[in-house]
């Protein structure tokens, strides 16, 4: 019996449901997910090259 049971994690579950009810956790996790979203597209947008600017030389 350690941390990793899967009955402490089904106790935990109830008590998390019952403590905040499942409509809010539903829309905890809907925002939970477009952050993460969010997150990897600022990322992506980082490692993408820029092009050099062009000096016009005129």
């Amino acid at each position: 019996m350690g941390v990793f049971d899967w009955k402490h994690w089904v106790v935990l579950l109830v008590v998390v449901v019952l403590v905040f009810g499942s409509k809010r956790l539903k829309s905890l996790g809907s925002d939970l997910g477009e952050s993460i979203k969010g997150f990897r597209r600022s990322v992506n947008a980082d490692d993408e090259p820029t092009p050099p600017a062009k000096i016009d030389q005129g």
